[in-house]
């Protein structure tokens, strides 16, 4: 095969053009370091060898991209890369080579993750246990975090500040105390806390 052709494409890619049809976009840094040019033969082998490469270097800058604007876990990391810049495999490399560098670490992402949802956002167990989940958490670890903020007795402290600051006619109007119920369930407060927290108010 003769690449024919090589034309400059938008985010940092080039088209080439095998026997003068376009066969393949790469990364532009790959095709300058392959030292190929116009003319050349090109066999499926050097072909496919440009084409992981190109894969595996836009993985990897896509990973450094979205890091230096905040932290990701692994899964948040893997699905964001294979979703708009590389393949899955591609994708999974680029994590791995981020974990080897110190860049992700999900242990580290979960505890500061955890102390963001229960302390700042003031969420309950059910639902700090759903965000973690869905960042990508391991199960054994969302366990230990959960069971470290376990505090009824600071749940139903927090459910009163709440129910305080923005329900405040929930004891005279039922419409409201509904309202407010909903509210705390969403925020991941169980049945018990809840009304524990009312109760602890009401007296």
């Amino acid at each position: 095969m003769e690449l024919t052709a090589v034309e400059p494409r938008r985010r940092g890619l080039v088209q080439l053009y095998i026997d003068g049809e376009p066969a393949v976009k790469i990364d532009r840094e790959v095709f300058i370091k392959s030292r190929l040019s116009p003319g050349d033969e090109i066999s499926d082998e050097e072909l496919h060898r440009l084409i992981l490469d190109s894969d595996n270097r836009r993985a990897t800058e896509k990973a450094l991209y979205l890091l230096e604007y905040r932290d990701h876990t692994s899964k948040e990391l893997r699905e964001k890369i294979a979703r708009t810049a590389a393949s899955r495999e591609a994708a999974e490399a680029a994590v791995e080579k981020m974990e080897e560098l110190g860049l992700v670490n999900d242990d580290d992402y979960g505890r500061r993750y955890a102390r963001e949802l229960f302390e700042h956002k003031r969420f309950g167990p059910m639902r700090a246990r759903q965000e973690l989940r869905q960042k990508g958490i391991r199960p054994e670890l969302i366990d230990e975090l959960l069971s470290e903020y376990e505090d009824p007795e600071a749940f139903s402290m927090r459910i009163g500040e709440i129910l305080e600051k923005k329900y405040s006619g929930w004891q005279e109007d039922e419409k409201i105390k509904r309202r407010a119920y909903a509210a705390l369930q969403r925020m991941g407060y169980s049945y018990e806390h809840i009304r524990e927290g009312m109760r602890n108010l009401s007296d």
